[in-house]
């Protein structure tokens, strides 16, 4: 037996489709300025301004890998907090 699939059907997996690409699109545009801004916070933490050198420094790039570190660790608390905020409501 063959199946027919209906408009409406169609439609709304099309619409499904449409939101789902532009909640991607919000969550990659939210993490590219996640990213942007975790670089800047920490380069302007850890990096010395006098760029004797092509490389960081070894205490600039502990400072980097911490900074970057902590960073991502708050960020995922605050989403969790967040998380389950939005849960309780």
């Amino acid at each position: 037996k063959r199946r027919r699939t209906s408009r409406r059907w169609t439609t709304m997996d099309a619409e499904k489709k449409k939101q789902a690409l532009q909640m991607a699109s919000q969550e990659m545009e939210y993490r590219v300025d996640l990213f942007n801004r975790m670089v800047v916070t920490c380069f302007d933490k850890c990096a010395d301004r006098k760029f004797k050198e092509g490389d960081l420094s070894v205490g600039e790039n502990s400072c980097v890998d911490r900074c970057t570190a902590k960073y991502w660790q708050v960020t995922s608390i605050v989403g969790q907090m967040l998380g389950g905020a939005g849960q309780g409501q």
